[in-house]
Order: structure tokens, then C-alpha cells, then sequence
């Protein structure tokens, strides 16, 4: 029997990439977007949904399960970036971003998990950031939003694996996708404390985004995770270096690793 998957920010960039991917693998592959009627080329379909709107999530939910009588898999995938100094960065845009990043995610699974419950089985893949796994300077708030769902994941997974119900985290570090040009960007403010090293960090981490990896790398990742038995806690996706700063943080004294950031952004 086919896997039906949903796919939360299937139109674009990664989530859209995930999905072509297990669609040609023979996957039954629903995604989602906030205005599915921009995206006509879609080779699976695309069912409206703001990650921030709890009635939206229970409809696709319901029209899925309706349509196919199972849900197997469910990647978290919808997010935004933001940058900016923390000081200057909006309240509004900051709570925005925990709501699409950390608290849609948690909502997707709260709606998901009574259908995986009633099949006895289901697989929870939450899209997070190796950026989650470390406070990075003038990408804090998304930093945090990350992290805080890594941690989330890492709790509901202890929570529901005695009925059958498998969930994971993968970070992905940088990939070569348009989230830059949806992130939110705090403005480079003229005669700010933070106008020089903030806007010469935004620089590098655009060039970051534009040389990144080929995001059907990371549809190939999650292709074989949905083929294991028993999917790990977390799964790092990216080069190696990015990978590799995950493994300094654990190891080298905070004091330390603070300044090897600090010379790698020139604060």
C-alpha cells in the first residue's frame, strides 16, 4: 500500500523539492501553501494552509484523510527566517516567527497524531536548523525557534512511541533555496551600534544560501529516513563543516567556541 505523505510548505524551496522527490518515488504526496492558486505547476497537489491558523490545519488534515483513509507521514516543513540585531528586532515580527517556526508545528502535530493514533503507526519528520543547535549572531530569534522545536520533538517522541508513532528532527544547514528572499530581514539602521558588523553579517549569510547544497540532497535524505525502521532522535543534513560545528559546540568550552563564531561572522 502507497505511503500517503503531507508536506507542509510544499510549493517551494525545500519542502518542494522533499515532495517531487517521494512523488516519483510512488509516494501519495499532498503539500501545502498559504495560496496554492500562485503555484499551477505543481506535479502533487497543493492544499491551502497557514501554519498559523489552527481551523486551516484540521481542514487539510480532514480532506487528507478523507481522500486516502491514512495519513503515514508528516513533514513539518513550513518556516521563515528572520534576521537582525535582537535589540532592534520588532516584538511582532519576533512572535510571528515562533508561531510559523515553533507553535504551527506543534499544531500540525496536535492535529495529526489522533489519525496516527487510530492506525497505530505514523511518521513525524520535523524540518529544523543546524542553526538550532547553537545561538548565532543576529539570527538568534530564529536560532531559538529552531531549538526550541528540536526540543519539542525530543519530548513527543518519548510521549507516543508506545503507540506506534515514530518522530525525528532533521536539520538542514544551508541549501540553495529562495529562503532568503522570504526571510524577514531587520533593517540596517544608518548610526545604529549594529549598522557595520550586522550588515556585514546579512551579506555573508546571503552568500551563504546562494552557494548552498542542492536541496534534492536533503529530499534524498528524508526518502531514506521514511525507509528506516527506527529513525534516530536527529539527523544533521548539510556540509560537513556545518555539520562539524555541532560536534565543537558539544566539545570545546563555551568561552571558546563563542570566539571561533565571533571570528567567523569578524564581530
Amino acid at each position: 500500500m502507497k505511503k500517503v505523505v503531507l508536506i507542509t510548505g510544499g510549493s517551494s524551496g525545500i519542502g518542494k523539492s522533499i515532495g517531487e522527490y517521494l512523488h516519483n518515488k510512488g509516494f501519495i504526496v499532498y503539500g501545502t501553501s498559504r495560496n496554492p492558486e500562485k503555484v499551477p505547476h505543481s506535479i502533487f497537489p497543493l492544499i491551502a494552509l497557514d501554519v498559523r491558523n489552527k481551523e486551516s490545519i484540521l481542514s487539510c488534515v480532514t480532506e487528507i484523510v478523507q481522500n486516502e483513509g491514512q495519513l503515514d507521514v508528516v513533514i513539518n516543513n513550513a518556516g521563515v527566517g528572520i534576521t537582525g540585531p535582537i535589540e532592534e528586532i520588532p516584538t511582532e515580527e519576533i512572535r510571528n516567527n515562533f508561531e510559523t517556526n515553533l507553535f504551527g508545528p506543534i499544531e500540525v502535530m496536535k492535529a495529526v497524531l489522533p489519525q496516527m493514533r487510530n492506525q497505530k503507526s505514523g511518521l513525524i519528520i520535523n524540518i529544523t536548523s543546524i542553526a538550532g543547535y547553537m545561538g548565532l549572531p543576529y539570527r538568534g530569534i530564529y536560532s531559538a525557534s529552531k531549538g526550541a522545536l528540536e526540543l519539542i520533538t525530543e519530548a513527543l517522541r518519548m510521549e507516543v512511541k508506545s503507540i506506534g508513532i515514530q518522530i525525528t528532527n532533521v536539520a538542514p544547514g544551508d541549501f540553495a533555496t529562495n529562503i532568503a528572499a522570504g526571510r524577514y530581514h531587520a533593517p540596517v539602521i544608518k548610526g545604529s551600534a549594529y549598522e557595520v558588523p550586522y550588515g556585514n553579517t546579512l551579506k555573508e549569510m546571503d552568500s551563504h544560501v546562494d552557494s548552498g547544497s542542492n536541496p534534492y540532497e536533503m529530499a534524498a535524505a528524508i526518502h531514506a529516513i521514511i525507509q528506516t525502521k527506527s529513525p534516530k532522535v536527529h539527523y544533521k543534513v548539510g556540509a560537513f563543516m556545518q555539520k562539524f560545528s555541532i560536534v565543537l559546540k558539544r566539545i570545546l568550552p563555551d568561552i571558546i567556541y563563542e570566539k571561533m563564531l565571533m571570528n567567523h561572522y569578524k564581530l
